[in-house]
């Protein structure tokens, strides 16, 4: 017996005395930290002296979606159902192009809708979704009343299974939670700008999202699909009223884990473009945090040109964004004013390089702007930083 006890003491000393092999997520969300307080510090040195534009008196701070409070929440939640019941414009002057376009909220799909043939795997993807972010937080504020902070998803907080996000909790404070469970579904093929098709499996819901604030009765999705069939009616841009549906997944999440994340922003150094394109590659492992993004919350979210009918949509780009000002602001004066790709994604059909002067059209929701005016989150029209 003593022999036995002496054997077992000996194993737990030796089991005590290994080194523990630390969680490389874990490590990789502490290199975040580091980043982002790294991009802070950079970003307030740059405005400290200045007294007009973007000070570091007037610098709004976008916030973690936890980080809100209820009351928060709720009132940014209430602003995008107001939004969603303000007159479409696209429906007062061009009717024909949109007639599923009803509401404000519409204007805004419809235009990601016209412009994804260009806006994606192409080198206007960060600054045209920087820029449709940033016009929805105008309209938020300034249509809606919303006051408080623009909020993101920070998916490598819940890369390990997305329904524990409090984000998809089903509550009165979350965007609703998981889709009815659909068994028995096959594969979704989604079409990807450039001519790719992907087959997206089946994952943890499949039907109408049936708690919370967008779930079904209320909230409408009224355009698309356009990137799987069967499309909606007018390619996608008539009316087709239909419940919001997810389908969140476990398995894509992973491509949103931390070491996806520190991989980009420390991989790239100061190359644009290995941001881009490690970004935007499809999602899953190994795979892109933009897809992966989407892909993890499923069907609507999928539809590359219709996604934004997922009001996750919005926190899932502030994120995308949080990472692409993130890498800027490593290196502000070297990484700022760069540029890369064409104008078509993956270059199809072949179009220029782009400059800093290319314009891109945001059709009815503001004048076109070029590449230039979008690259500084502390300038011109910008002035915000991430917390």
């Amino acid at each position: 017996m003593l022999a036995r006890v002496t054997i077992l003491l000996t194993f737990l000393a030796v089991a005590l005395a290994a080194p523990l092999t630390p969680d490389p997520e874990m490590v990789a969300s502490q290199r975040i930290a580091v980043l982002q307080k790294q991009y802070q510090q950079n970003t307030l040195h740059l405005i400290a002296a200045a007294t007009t534009g973007c000070t570091a008196e007037n610098i709004r701070r976008r916030k973690e979606w936890n980080a809100l409070t209820n009351p928060e929440k709720k009132s940014f939640i209430a602003s995008i159902h107001c939004l969603n019941a303000l007159p479409s414009e696209i429906q007062r002057t061009n009717a024909t192009h949109a007639p599923g376009a009803r509401t404000r909220y519409d204007d805004f799909i419809v235009t990601h809708i016209d412009q994804t043939p260009f806006v994606h795997g192409s080198g206007l993807f960060l600054p045209f979704h920087r820029h449709l972010v940033h016009l929805f937080e105008t309209d938020l504020r300034a249509r809606c009343g919303y006051a408080g902070p623009l909020p993101y998803w920070d998916w490598t907080r819940s890369w390990r299974d997305p329904r524990r996000a409090q984000l998809f909790d089903g509550s009165d404070t979350s965007l609703g939670g998981n889709g009815r469970f659909v068994p028995g579904r096959n594969a979704t093929p989604i079409g990807l700008p450039g001519g790719l098709v992907k087959l997206i499996p089946p994952a943890t819901g499949g039907g109408c999202v049936t708690e919370g604030p967008f779930a079904e009765g209320k909230y409408e999705v009224r355009l698309g699909p356009v990137g799987y069939e069967p499309k909606g009616p007018d390619g996608g841009l008539g009316y087709n009223p239909r419940c919001l549906t997810r389908d969140l997944s476990p398995e894509f999440s992973k491509g949103t884990r931390p070491s996806a994340v520190t991989a980009l922003v420390d991989g790239c150094k100061d190359d644009l473009g290995c941001v881009n394109e490690e970004m935007d590659m499809a999602g899953g492992v190994p795979g892109g945090i933009h897809a992966s993004g989407h892909w993890q919350v499923g069907l609507h979210a999928l539809d590359v040109y219709a996604s934004p009918s997922d009001p996750v949509f919005w926190l899932h780009h502030t994120q995308v964004d949080r990472v692409w000002t993130i890498w800027q602001g490593q290196n502000i004066e070297g990484r700022t004013r760069q540029v890369w790709g064409t104008s078509t994604a993956a270059n199809i059909p072949p179009t220029p390089n782009v400059t800093l002067d290319t314009m891109m059209d945001l059709g009815v929701l503001g004048p076109a702007k070029s590449i230039r005016q979008l690259v500084s989150p502390v300038e011109g029209e910008y002035c915000y930083m991430y917390e």
